[in-house]
This record gives structure tokens, C-alpha cells and sequence, in this order.
């Protein structure tokens, strides 16, 4: 099913004052993560070792990264903000919202297909249009994986051909990654990380493409203009770009913030 992008925002944002209502419920501070799909898995462990260090209480806003931004924006709570690459910082700074970051580690996109590539998929994003293979996208509009995908091939001139040969759009990583385990699709372009989480790793594999087709992307954790425990949330940056943080990025199949990138 696809939902219009007003209605994902609506949808989210209720989720965030939802959660935001709670926040003066509780003994501890409450912190909200809007946080991009494929890093939610180390963020929460992240989160959920700081919460034991610090004693406060941190909830996590997961979705597509532009959604995420426009739910942030909307609902005016929050702390941080993890979009899936930095280019949602760049169009998003003149706004007013976005403060301080710290790099986090990098996301990496790469094909994705059937565990044995039983169709002899090669490392080449120009595959998504072969004619045997069923291909499936991120939708640009709605998140970074989508959005890297659009910037990866339009360099190769395919963009708009891609988009015509794909089965469907799908909204975010976690999307495109449960189609390719019910098998709807042959072949995808995505962050490769989450090809290592262990419930896809069982049914997918991971084709790397050449860094200088699919460049490493800065993954950054920017504290928000709106957060109410400034000291807190700086202290969580901190954390998670520290060595203890670090570990969990690279235990979950992202490069880490000490990684060297070909500029």
C-alpha cells in the first residue's frame, strides 16, 4: 500500500506528541531520537546502554529520514535527529532546527539479492534493468535510501529507466528488505548494513559496488534546536561517537567514524 506523503507526516508526528505526552509521566527525562530506519538497531542498543549510564529514558521515532525531519519540525519536540546520509542536513539547515552533530559512522549502499545470487547478479547498479530480474527501489521522496538510490543512478544516466522497469517504490530499507524475504523482487539497491542483520542474512546477500559508485555517507547524530535536556543529549552524542558506541555501530555491519573515505 502506498501512503501519500502528508499522510506518513500526520501519521508520525501523531506518534511523537503521543509520545511526548507521556514524557512528564515518568520519574526520569524523556529524550526523543528521530532516528532513520537502517540505524535503528544500533541506536537502540546505544540508547539503551546510555539509559542504564545516565538514568533517563529515551524513545526512538523510526521512519523514512525526510519524513522523520518534517515530523520534527511539525510537532516541535525532540533531541536528535540520524537521517541515513548528510545531504538532509544540508537542505534542512537554513530551517533553523538542526544544531550541533557528530559523525556516527558512515552507510554504504550496495545490490541486495537472494542468498547463493541464484541469478548471477554482478556488481553493477546497471543490473537493476536486466529484463530476467525483478527490481525494486526506495522512493526518493520519502527517506535516504531512496534518495541515494536516485543520486546513484542518475550519475549513470538510469535513474528514470529504473524507475520505470521497478515492480513497485517501496518507503524506507526495512521495506525494501522484508519484499526481498517474501521474495517479491530478484534484486535491490540499498544500505548495504542491513544485509548483515541477522534475520536477513539468513535469506539475502550482499553484492558490494565500487566506493566510487556508492560513496560512503556520513551517518550524523544532530541535536535539535528543540530538546529539552541540551547537557543530556550532548552527553549522548558524545556516547554514541565514543569507542563503546563505535563497537556497536561496527557489530551491526556499519563502518565506523574512524573509517578513511576517498574524497
Amino acid at each position: 500500500m502506498i501512503v501519500s506523503f502528508s499522510r506518513r507526516i500526520a501519521l508520525l508526528t501523531l506518534v511523537v506528541l503521543s509520545a511526548g505526552s507521556a514524557f512528564a509521566q515518568g520519574d526520569r527525562p524523556e529524550l526523543l531520537l528521530y532516528c532513520g530506519i537502517t540505524m535503528v538497531r544500533p541506536m537502540t542498543e546505544i540508547a539503551q546502554r546510555f539509559e542504564q549510564r545516565d538514568n533517563v529514558k529515551i524513545t526512538i521515532a523510526q521512519g523514512g529520514s525526510e519524513d522523520l525531519y518534517q515530523s520534527a519540525k511539525k510537532s516541535g519536540v525532540g533531541e536528535w535527529y540520524l537521517p541515513g546520509e548528510p545531504s538532509y542536513r544540508d537542505k534542512h539547515q537554513p530551517e533553523g532546527l538542526l544544531g550541533d552533530f557528530v559523525n556516527v559512522g558512515y552507510n554504504q549502499m550496495a545490490l541486495m539479492v537472494q542468498k547463493g545470487n541464484p541469478k548471477q547478479v554482478k556488481p553493477d547498479p546497471r543490473e537493476l534493468l536486466r529484463k530476467d530480474l525483478t527490481a525494486i527501489v526506495g522512493n526518493a521522496e520519502s527517506g535516504s535510501v531512496g534518495q541515494e538510490s536516485k543520486s546513484i543512478l542518475d550519475a549513470l544516466g538510469i535513474y528514470q529507466q529504473v524507475l520505470k522497469s521497478a515492480a513497485f517504490l517501496a518507503p524506507d530499507s526495512r521495506s525494501l528488505m522484508n519484499a526481498m524475504k517474501k521474495q517479491e523482487a530478484d534484486v535491490t539497491l540499498t544500505w548495504r548494513a542491513t544485509g548483515f542483520f541477522p534475520d536477513n542474512a539468513a535469506f539475502l546477500e550482499v553484492i558490494d559496488l565500487d566506493p566510487h559508485i556508492a560513496k560512503p555517507q556520513a551517518l550524523l547524530l544532530i541535536q535539535l534546536k528543540s530538546a529539552k535536556y541540551p547537557e543530556r543529549a550532548n552527553g549522548f552524542m558524545n556516547f554514541a561517537a565514543g569507542d563503546e558506541g563505535q563497537a556497536i555501530f561496527r557489530k551491526h555491519g556499519f563502518l565506523d567514524n574512524q573509517t578513511a573515505i576517498d574524497h
